[in-house]
């Protein structure tokens, strides 16, 4: 298990410094381009991420997966098969897409909300077949457990895209100039990560091979979570068209509707994933292993590895809550100068919850072979969130889109953990922890309130912001403490062995 955690801990660094600078560079291009340009350059990589989503979202996932079967089976043959497999039925899907869009492309105008979007698409469409097959090359790496080079490849690509970003966009003074400058500087990141993982590939002397023997194979498992992903890009991309035009039915003008798009798809919702991009990492490492677990039939660890992921994520998801919750609206004018981002952060903060275990129970779910269920729930979840976008926008505007997020990953998370019910011959105790846990961020909430009207007039809106963040969760972590929810003993146990590389014995967290 330290292996375990330190793989864990080091993706978990790599991640958050991977995040956190584009979360940086979001807030330069949002005070650089404003919310009409960052809702231009949302839109179209909207677009861009539905077709990637077509052309191989469920294979790297599927490729990973299989290289774990094969090898709990001793089967290196099989391995590099299914790594050509991978990546020829991926070039043969996505070089016809990208020749049509070059070819018919203004025959596609339809699809952006803005005509000039499409522009802005064409510029960084050759991306896709570079990321598309780098994203095959990242499901072999996690196939190998081999999470060092995958993290460090991202870090990578994310800077690359930052500097080239900055650098083009620094002096322009035309917001629709300063998206297609941005989409430049994603055509080019694409390009450096995929040269980078193709040099560790060689590196790490993976062979390519005959693939034909495990084609079936892999379209079994990857079309049904290529169909789940598309279903999500595709409804993300409907959205982006239909939702600016029904709040524009709804009264707004072109702009402000671009506008409340922009503050809230681009600024706000983004804000509501920090906790499923820290829960990423532990997913990306424990993923494999629940695999192993339950190909090799080992139920105890199966249940015991489902039970941390659950109670990981829960955990993590209510710490960040109440913090959104009580100081969304200063989060917002702090980072964006945008009250309105704030005040959707703040309506929106319990939605985190639902969009952490729909990601992990998802995962989990797919990892044993339950690809083809996990579909027809989000598509279940997603019908119902497009209705929510066509209807709501005259009743309560941009947060119809709000309502419809809520929907969908709140009858994704609750399929999905009924199915995971019936599908592990040992039941994961997580219930209590989970009521549990909701129940003690009502009085963090009512601290935080409290501790927030106290101090703004004394410290203002920075400082404030910065102490009740740091108090609330601190609150939080005594509580979860002090009703024996998790061991502080435990805690304590572990800063020790960090600290002076001792061993000894732990009781169980969570």
């Amino acid at each position: 298990m330290t292996k375990f955690f330190k793989t864990v801990a080091i993706v978990t660094v790599f991640s958050i410094c991977e995040k956190f600078l584009g979360f940086l560079y979001r807030i330069y291009l949002s005070r650089t381009i404003g919310t009409e340009g960052i809702g231009l350059y949302q839109v179209s990589l909207s677009i861009f991420a539905l077709l990637f989503t077509i052309c191989c979202s469920g294979t790297p996932i599927t490729v990973s997966r299989l290289m774990t079967k094969y090898r709990s089976e001793n089967d290196t043959l099989k391995s590099q098969k299914i790594i050509t497999a991978g990546i020829v039925f991926t070039l043969l899907t996505v070089i016809p897409i990208c020749l049509i869009f070059v070819i018919f492309g203004k025959h596609f105008d339809f699809l952006f909300a803005d005509s000039r979007c499409m522009d802005i698409f064409l510029i960084v469409l050759p991306g896709l077949i570079f990321t598309s097959i780098y994203s095959v090359l990242r499901g072999v790496f996690w196939g190998d457990k081999d999470f060092l080079p995958y993290s460090i490849i991202e870090l990578l690509e994310e800077i690359c895209m930052i500097v080239l970003g900055i650098i083009l966009i620094n002096s322009v003074t035309d917001v629709y100039q300063g998206a297609m400058r941005a989409g430049f500087a994603v055509l080019i990141s694409y390009i450096f990560s995929f040269t980078l993982a193709s040099i560790v590939f060689f590196l790490r002397k993976h062979k390519l091979k005959n693939p034909k023997t495990e084609f079936k194979p892999l379209l079994s498992s990857a079309l049904p979570i290529t169909a789940m992903r598309t279903a999500g890009s595709l409804a993300s991309s409907l959205i982006s068209i239909l939702l600016p035009l029904r709040l524009v039915s709804a009264g707004m003008s072109e702009s402000g509707a671009m506008s409340a798009y922009g503050y809230a798809m681009g600024q706000a919702i983004p804000l509501l994933f920090i906790p499923s991009t820290l829960i990423g990492s532990f997913t990306l490492v424990l993923v494999p292993e629940i695999s192993e677990n339950f190909y090799k039939h080992k139920y105890y660890y199966l249940k015991r590895d489902i039970e941390k992921a659950l109670k990981f994520t829960t955990f993590l998801t209510l710490l960040f809550i109440p913090v959104f919750f009580v100081c969304g609206e200063e989060i917002g004018i702090l980072i964006f100068n945008s009250h309105e981002c704030g005040k959707y952060l703040s309506a929106s903060a319990f939605l985190m919850l639902f969009v952490s275990l729909s990601n992990i129970t998802t995962s989990t779910l797919n990892s044993m072979g339950l690809e083809n269920k996990t579909l027809i729930y989000y598509v279940i979840g997603g019908i119902i969130m497009l209705g929510c976008v066509w209807f709501l926008p005259s009743v309560c505007g941009i947060y119809a889109l709000l309502i419809g997020f809520f929907a969908i990953y709140g009858v994704t998370t609750v399929l999905n953990l009924i199915l995971l019910k019936k599908t592990c011959p040992k039941q994961p105790n997580y219930k209590k922890f989970t009521l549990c846990s909701c129940l003690l961020s009502l009085p963090t909430i009512i601290f935080g309130f409290m501790l927030e009207k106290l101090l703004i007039s004394v410290l203002g809106s920075f400082f404030t912001l910065i102490v009740c963040c740091i108090l609330m969760m601190l609150f939080n972590c005594l509580l979860y403490i002090g009703f024996n929810l998790i061991s502080g003993e435990y805690l304590l146990s572990k800063l020790k062995l960090n600290l002076f590389n001792k061993k000894g014995q732990n009781k169980t967290v969570l």
